[in-house]
């Protein structure tokens, strides 16, 4: 068994692990009238906030789709920023084509 190679495998699973808690960290936010979602790097909805006076139960349709709206602007937004801040790190890691 060649132990090297799970040595690297070992290194490499501690920095995947190191930046999925970066991705964490990172903060985004859309807002789109009375609605506003946070989400993280991870894609991972942190809130939605919704204005009290919005809610009409006459008229939940544009709410509904500010909602819907919303949350694809937020999780575009971690998308692009975790995307980011990943070539980032990999390109640390010296991996070939990254970076």
């Amino acid at each position: 068994m060649d132990f090297s190679k799970v040595k690297q495998a070992m290194e490499l699973k501690q920095q995947l692990d190191k930046i999925q808690k970066e991705l964490a960290k990172i903060i985004v936010e859309a807002e789109r009238g009375p609605v506003r979602v946070t989400a993280n790097g991870q894609q991972k909805l942190i809130s939605i906030i919704i204005n009290p006076e919005a809610v009409n139960p006459a008229k939940t349709k544009q709410l509904e789709d500010n909602i819907l709206k919303t949350i694809n602007d937020a999780m575009e937004k971690a998308k692009k920023e975790s995307s980011k801040q990943m070539a980032g790190m990999m390109g640390g890691m010296g991996l070939p084509g990254l970076g």
